[in-house]
């Protein structure tokens, strides 16, 4: 799994470092597999001086040992101007073991795991846009965690990480396995630091992304073996699947399909 990584200016060199590891990791957890180790190609501009690379390092090394994975080489290269940071994550899974997208069939309950938004207002949080006194939101957006080891294979029909905005990852899901999703606005887990701003931040716990939650498809009858494999990891079932072509409506309580000026973050 190979993604880059977009941060603010003043984050702190080795938090940088984490995220990076952990959104790939990300990747991976959503496909069922044990990470293994990672390439990491790094392009840095003269700016950049012994300090900022000891803190990087050690949030690298401070990660490798939290999630038993080793960095296998990469490349370096100077910038004129901008940090550019790719880490490439390497694993294994069980053949025939593999979480997919394609997978999701019409009548399938779609499951997400911990909660969503968070990281959506963590950002706002760290850009000073609004309060975070706890800390909370904040560290959901600089400190994802990758939901690794859960043994999904024949329970989840279909997964996918929430990175873009859940109902646009919903929609990947949808496009891939020819189905369309229903999802109730007022189902999808919330913490209560992202509850406290009500309804005015919903479209953005939707469609921000950057949770590096799971978005699952599972069969009605595997709803107990679900439960079970996510053990004590929060588990929630926000919709359902549906015969399509690929669509997905989002539902307030009453029914009505709720409208979004996006789905999610586009890469181009």
């Amino acid at each position: 799994m190979n993604e880059g990584i977009h941060f603010l200016s003043g984050d702190a060199p080795d938090l940088i470092a984490r995220k990076l590891l952990r959104r790939n990791l990300s990747d991976l957890a959503a496909m069922g597999a044990e990470p293994l180790g990672y390439l990491l190609t790094t392009a840095l501009p003269k700016s950049v001086d012994e300090d900022w690379l000891r803190l990087f390092a050690e949030g690298l090394q401070t990660d490798q040992q939290a999630f038993g994975i080793k960095l296998f080489g990469g490349d370096s290269s100077s910038a004129l101007e901008q940090i550019s940071l790719t880490a490439t994550l390497i694993g294994h899974v069980a053949p025939g073991a593999a979480l997919r997208r394609n997978g999701a069939k019409a009548g399938d309950e779609i499951w997400v795991t911990g909660t969503i938004g968070d990281a959506a207002l963590g950002l706002r949080a760290r850009r000073g846009e609004i309060d975070d006194p706890t800390g909370f939101l904040i560290n959901r957006s600089i400190l994802p965690a990758p939901r690794l080891g859960l043994r999904l294979a024949n329970i989840a029909s279909a997964a996918i990480d929430i990175s873009d905005g859940l109902v646009q990852d919903l929609g990947h899901i949808c496009k891939a396995s020819g189905v369309d999703a229903v999802i109730e606005s007022h189902l999808v887990p919330t913490s209560p630091q992202a509850a406290a701003f009500g309804d005015a931040v919903l479209e953005a716990r939707l469609t921000d992304g950057d949770d590096y939650e799971l978005l699952l498809a599972a069969p009605l009858a595997n709803a107990g073996a679900l439960k079970a494999a996510c053990s004590q990891l929060q588990i929630t079932k926000i919709g359902q699947f549906t015969q399509g072509a690929g669509t997905v409506k989002v539902l307030d309580k009453s029914g009505n399909i709720l409208q979004f000026q996006k789905p999610g973050w586009s890469h181009f």
